[in-house]
This record gives structure tokens, sequence and C-alpha cells, in this order.
């Protein structure tokens, strides 16, 4: 008992310790965060599924962000990040550049507090999401497919209007505004071993890993990432932020990269990145679909596959996944036909 106690205590020390990085977000901010942001979101559900778990060997709780607003918890960041801008910035207006989900959050979290939003999308994002983004009230200007271009497009509207730049995944207002989806899930189910998100620019991940750390017990945060676009699981294995040359992947979200906020906390806060292929990441979205009837997006399908995919390990465990959105180009689905 002495030893199991003298272990304990280190256990949580280490953490202690480990986590006081006098820049990461503090569990106040994130409880703040989380009133502020209340009176514009959902608090989504959290379903389970007998079938899935006997698949997988896990007791697993998803929690449906594809039933937040607008589709996705890229609400929450959104919503946060604007209402934090001053009087003076909100007349000015918000620009950002994404592939649709955040997109569609700061064109519907702009017009919820009546600010301009100038929305910068890659010329593959699916039409669905530019729709969304139109009738949101954003204003769209394409660009090609690359960061750098996203970038670029960006800057030059900020140069010309004056507006705030809200980066989709590495600004601290977005990721403190993501954390709140997994407080909620830790507030039903308090006793998750882990919770299991999909890595794309980090930004979930990174709120997750700081939830998970503030207001689990013992709770940790895992990733999972396409093999097509595994820069955050290179990331990891190297110590310092990777790309992509090519991010050929189904998962549409999920093919941009880390940034130098919230690579920070997800290498001291993220044990683990699992990787899965396409097959894999098609074979767990067709399962949610066709078993608990709901629509997710390919990137939601990422995070259930990698506990597919290393199931034996995670077997008997209390496993919490993140559905980041529900936001489907119905006509181009893997599976269809």
């Amino acid at each position: 008992m002495k030893n199991e106690s003298a272990v304990s205590i280190y256990r949580i020390n280490f953490s202690y310790f480990y986590c006081m990085n006098p820049e990461f977000p503090t569990r106040d901010e994130l409880l703040e965060v989380h009133r502020s942001i209340r009176p514009y979101i959902h608090r989504t559900p959290v379903l389970s599924s007998t079938l899935l778990n006997q698949l997988t060997g896990a007791r697993v709780y998803f929690k449906c962000e594809n039933f937040q607003k607008m589709g996705a918890f890229k609400m929450r960041g959104a919503q946060n990040a604007i209402l934090q801008l001053s009087e003076a910035q909100r007349k000015a207006g918000v620009v950002t550049h994404s592939s649709g989900n955040f997109g569609q959050a700061v064109a519907l979290a702009a017009r919820n507090l009546g600010v301009n939003a100038y929305i910068v999308m890659p010329s593959n994002a699916p039409n669905v999401k530019k729709s969304a983004v139109r009738q949101y009230g954003g204003k769209i200007t394409e660009c090609e497919p690359t960061l750098a271009a996203r970038e670029a497009t960006s800057a030059e509207i900020q140069r010309a209007t004056g507006a705030t730049f809200l980066h989709p995944s590495n600004q601290n207002e977005v990721i403190l505004g993501n954390a709140t989806a997994a407080m909620e899930l830790l507030e039903d189910h308090p006793n998750l071993d882990y919770i299991f998100t999909p890595v794309g620019g980090g930004g979930l991940i990174a709120g997750t890993a700081l939830a998970a750390h503030y207001f689990g017990k013992g709770c940790k945060a895992i990733g999972g990432e396409p093999l097509e676009a595994d820069d955050a699981w290179r990331s990891l294995q190297s110590g310092k932020i990777e790309s992509n040359e090519t991010a050929n992947t189904i998962a549409d979200g999920l093919r941009t990269e880390l940034g130098d906020v919230n690579f920070p906390i997800i290498k001291s806060l993220v044990p683990e990145i699992i990787r899965v292929s396409e097959t894999e990441i098609i074979e767990a979205l067709k399962l949610i679909w066709e078993r608990m009837k709901i629509i997710i997006e390919p990137s939601c399908a990422v995070p259930f596959a990698a506990l597919l995919s290393e199931k034996t390990r995670f077997k008997n465990k209390k496993v919490g996944i993140l559905i980041s959105g529900g936001n489907v180009d119905l006509g181009n689905l893997p599976f269809a036909g």
C-alpha cells in the first residue's frame, strides 16, 4: 500500500510540474471561456454503441460535435476568439483561412456579434462547406490549395481591410474554446482513461489535452492521424514541427499542419499519435454511419480508426472520442455506389 501511495504521489507531482509552463493556458481560463461561450453553443450529446464497444473491446463514448451549431466543434473556438476582440477590432472585421469548418464557424460566430467575416478557402474545399459559409454571411475568397497560398491571401485581405486574423488552430483563444468539448465530455464521464481526437492543425488535440490534464483523473489525449498526412506524428518523433509534402487523404479537415502555439502543448501533454490508412478511415466511417445512424465527416472517423487499429492496447478502458463535425458532401461519399 505504501509503495502504491508513493507512486501515486509521484505521478501527481510529476504531472503538476510537467504542465506548469507559464505560457500554457490555466484551468481558470478554461472555465471562464466555457462560461462566456455557453450562450452561443450547443451542449452536444454523448452517444455509445454496444456493437462498437464489442468491436473495440473498450467502453467508448462519442462526443457528437457533428450536432454543434454549424456542424462542428470549431464553433467553440471561433466564438471565443471573436468575443475576446475589442470593439474597434470587431468593427474592422475578422479574416481567416479554412478548408471549410472553421470558415463556417467564423462566419456564424461573426454574424452573432454583427462582425464582418472574410473567409479564404482553398479551391478544392467541399462545395457543401463553401455554400454554408456564404449562407452564414461570410465573404469568400478562393485560393490555391496550399498553406502558403492561404496565408498570403489572408494577409492581403488583412492589409486591405484592417481585419483581425483568426487562426484556425494556432491561437490560444481558439484552443481554449476547443477545449470546452472535452470539458463537457469529462463532466458527463469523469473517469475516462483516454480521449481520442483527430489531428490536423493541432487546435483540437491541444485543447483536449489541456482539458484532460486539468479536469480528468489521469485521462490522456491520444491523436489519430492519416498516414497520408502524418506531420504531427513525425513532429512528436523529432521534437520539432514537421511539414507534409503532400496530403492526399480523404480526411480533408486534417490536411493542415501544427503551429508554434499548439505544438508545445501537444509535445508536453499528448503521449501518442496513432496513424491510420485510408482504408481504415473509410471502414471506420462506414461503421459509424451504419451502426450509430449519424452523419460524420471522414476526419471524424480517424480517431475511431486509430482505436480499432490498436484495440488490444485499449481493451477494457473507458475511451472518449470527439466526433469533430458532420459537414459532409453527400455527393462525394467514399462508400457510395
